[in-house]
């Protein structure tokens, strides 16, 4: 009988380190309410999430930029639309600085958005606007760009851009209940 309850609690705690190594980081995406110190309160929905800076912490700045600045061989992550007819119109642009998860997939399991993470093969002036054709292994995607979509790069941030309204998308490593910064991307507030 002891052995059984030697090996029922080994096996209790390796299911318990099993589950405690499967969770990952968590994501918060919401607008900036206060940062003092180094606590940063950001508004997610309906509820506040506080958030501790490490010293470690990345922050990047979505630095506007017009489509213009755009070119073929460039590599982006586009946010889209998916219309009932199938094509897709951007209504967020980011370009990165190199290769990020190249691929087209469903974006914040909504069937009706795609993020696109790929090189610019071409980028055209179609009859219905804008237009960028996106190339990645394996596939392709043609995305109408209207005026009204958010273009950006990356560029590195600092904690001073984190004011009340900036939009924000972090990374966290949940620690006892807290969660502490791993990187931070920033936008400005809207104006």
């Amino acid at each position: 009988m002891k052995t059984l309850s030697i090996a029922l609690l080994a096996a209790g705690l390796v299911l318990a380190s099993t589950a405690g190594a499967q969770q990952g980081p968590a994501r918060v995406r919401g607008t900036v309410t206060g940062l003092e110190g180094n606590v940063l309160t950001v508004k997610s929905g309906s509820e506040n999430a506080t958030i501790t800076l490490a010293e470690k912490t990345e922050i990047v700045f979505t630095q506007p930029i017009k489509l213009s600045d755009i070119k073929p061989g460039d590599f982006l992550g586009v946010t889209s639309m998916k219309r009932g007819d199938g094509t897709l119109t951007a209504y967020e642009v980011r370009r990165f600085p190199k290769p990020l998860n190249p691929g087209h997939r469903p974006f914040d399991g909504k069937s009706d958005q795609t993020m696109t993470n790929a090189t610019v093969g071409a980028m055209v002036q179609a009859t219905s606007g804008r237009e960028l054709t996106m190339t990645y292994e394996g596939g392709s995607q043609k995305i109408a760009v209207p005026e009204s979509a958010a273009i950006s790069e990356l560029v590195p941030g600092n904690r001073s851009q984190l004011v009340p309204g900036a939009a924000v998308n972090l990374t966290a490593n949940p620690d006892g209940g807290k969660l502490t910064a791993i990187r931070i991307q920033v936008s400005p507030p809207k104006k």
